[in-house]
């Protein structure tokens, strides 16, 4: 199938626009090979400190350089339930590395924060910026520069980013990602939403609210909605970063294990053949490929940042028009929780990501010429693993959906647009999810009211002040002022107010969670706020126009533009150590532009 014209035209523009700054990565990473492994010219001492964990026999051959020395980035911890399932890896992928002929080191660890504990709370501040300590920390491991490949252990949020913008400084070499799979499905989505809704309406207790989420997180593995951890997923697995079919294979199985025993083998002979360097497998083509995949499945909003700061660190620069028409181009093909009633396991039953990537591919949605960890085409994605006489076995992937309600052909979508749209205005421009949206909540024109706080929402809302129609706007959460919080406590609050017939949206500088769902939100304002942004200018009673369909977002007040911008408020960065991250703030880019400190 060709490729669609549009595709290719957004493709061809964002080469030309990286001419420069591709160029100068890919001499980067051609230096980095021709200089080679540290080790070759290191000093007795150096190595001895290098390989001092090593097994005698491992100690000799890689001192040699006869076998490969394969480096683990680990994002290991107890309070992530998707991470937990790293616990015992290390053990595991050196036992498999000594089957096919290699050496695993753990490299390093990278700190991993669970939104999950952080919606609502101080901690939510540094969230963002963890992005960037994830890919500070993923160089560190590497530094030492004596590992031939690499095996990069993340699923959630901010962590998988991280990983993949910290390891482009090492991508002269094989990188590949190995997924821990998502927990067993726990009480419906459906459930889990009345619960919360129930609570925040006073009509059940807190023991009872506890008990339901902790019905729905309830065993290690990675939380089932498709929030910006199984979006991660998804991208690693379109963008050809990990095996096909692997992305949402719960942990703890068989398969799960083979899994991971392959992506060994797979990081190991590309080591040793010198193939399918991490800078061959994120290129422009891959990158239009991980835009593709976030708008036809309505992924995570977080990824219209993510995927720009990733872009960069390759040197390929791509920005928010670029999504906005592929969005007119690519179609919604998937509905999974907050989108729809379904969870990832559903999804991955249904035909997952190897029908996903089928039907893309055959309506000319995808580049299939591009590396992948296994070399050339992402054809090899269509397919799915299963276990044939104990051993890992490949074959077709669906090419039909078994459940439409879940996925469908690109030929009959949910909707002939992607679940994202950016917006524009006389406010700036944002981002609105829209894959979850009602039709009917696509337009809203109500008076604003202004808060500074999401607690301050909640309060009002408890005092019986937000029955009406109104677009809650929260300015100063942007990346430079705050973090760039995500406001996803107010998604109850608003979703009740939206069930009792009130027209009511958001519109803010800072995020929203990755289930970010049925109230239209225009969110990542840019400029922000706290940059003179006209966000900051919006006051309590101004008519605010929001149009998803038009993909606009108005304030009306006839003096709006004329108006001064308005003093900063107090940040208050001071507690559980956000004071540390003051060199972040100050650097930090837009949202736009990625929300990165570190180019």
């Amino acid at each position: 199938m060709k490729v669609n014209t549009t595709l290719a035209s957004i493709t061809e523009r964002i080469i030309l626009r990286s001419i420069d700054t591709r160029k100068a990565y890919l001499e980067q990473m051609e230096e980095a090979r021709v200089n080679g492994l540290a080790r070759a010219a290191m000093s007795c001492g150096n190595l001895a400190h290098a390989y001092a964990g090593c097994q005698p026999h491992e100690k000799s051959a890689l001192a040699g350089d006869a076998l490969k020395n394969i480096g683990i980035i680990t994002s290991y911890n107890d309070m992530l339930s998707a991470h937990k399932v790293y616990e015992d890896y290390p053990k595991l992928i050196r036992a498999f590395a000594t089957k096919h002929h290699a050496v695993a080191q753990v490299a390093g660890a990278v700190p991993a924060m669970c939104d999950g504990v952080t919606q609502g709370q101080t901690g939510m501040d540094l969230s963002l910026f963890s992005r960037d300590v994830v890919a500070l920390s993923t160089v560190i491991g590497l530094s030492h520069n004596v590992f031939d490949g690499v095996l990069c252990l993340g699923i959630c949020d901010k962590i998988v980013p991280g990983l993949l913008m910290g390891s482009l400084r090492f991508g002269h070499l094989p990188v590949v990602f190995v997924p821990g799979g998502p927990m067993p499905s726990g009480i419906s989505n459906d459930e889990k939403a009345k619960i919360r809704q129930l609570y925040a309406e006073g009509k059940i207790g807190r023991e009872e609210l506890l008990k339901g989420e902790s019905d729905s997180y309830h065993s290690p593995g990675t939380c089932t909605f498709y929030g910006t951890a199984n979006s991660n997923q998804m991208l690693m697995e379109i963008m050809g970063l990990q095996l096909p079919g692997s992305s949402f294979v719960n942990p703890g199985t068989p398969l799960r294990d083979l899994l991971t025993e392959e992506a060994v083998r797979i990081v190991s002979e590309n080591s040793q053949q010198g193939i399918n360097p991490l800078k061959d497998i994120v290129s422009e083509k891959t990158i239009v490929n991980g835009m593709v995949g976030l708008l036809a499945t309505g992924g995570s909003t977080n990824h219209t940042i993510h995927l720009i700061a990733m872009a960069k660190a390759a040197g390929i620069i791509i920005n928010w028009e670029d999504m906005s028409e592929l969005s007119e181009v690519v179609p919604l093909i998937t509905r999974m929780y907050p989108n729809g009633a379904a969870d990832v396991n559903h999804f991955h039953a249904s035909g997952g990501m190897g029908f996903v990537i089928h039907t893309l591919l055959e309506q000319g949605l995808l580049h299939e010429e591009v590396c992948t960890i296994l070399g050339n085409g992402l054809n090899a994605y269509t397919k799915e693993p299963f276990i044939q006489s104990g051993s890992l076995s490949w074959r077709e992937g669906a090419k039909t959906s078994l459940n439409e309600s879940i996925i469908r052909p690109a030929t009959s979508p949910f909707s002939a647009n992607g679940g994202i749209k950016i917006l524009r205005g006389n406010v700036g421009r944002s981002v609105v999810k829209t894959a979850a949206v009602a039709e009917e909540h696509l337009f809203v024109e109500a008076p604003a009211m202004v808060f500074h706080e999401q607690a301050d929402l909640i309060t009002a809302f408890k005092k019986g002040e937000l029955n009406k129609d109104f677009v809650a706007v929260l300015p100063f959460q942007g990346p430079s002022h705050k973090g760039m919080p995500e406001l996803h406590q107010l998604t109850p609050t608003l979703s009740i107010l939206q069930k009792k017939g009130f027209k009511v949206a958001l519109v803010t500088d800072g995020r929203m969670s990755g289930a970010s769902g049925k109230v239209p939100a225009a969110i990542h304002m840019s400029p922000e706020a706290s940059h003179g942004g006209e966000i900051g200018k919006i006051i309590s009673g101004d008519l605010i126009r929001l149009d998803c369909r038009e993909g606009t977002l108005m304030c009306l007040s006839s003096d709006f533009s004329s108006r001064p911008v308005p003093d900063l408020p107090e940040a208050k960065q001071v507690g559980v150590g956000r004071e540390l991250f003051e060199l972040f703030r100050n650097q930090v880019s837009s949202s736009e532009e990625g929300a990165c400190s570190l180019f």
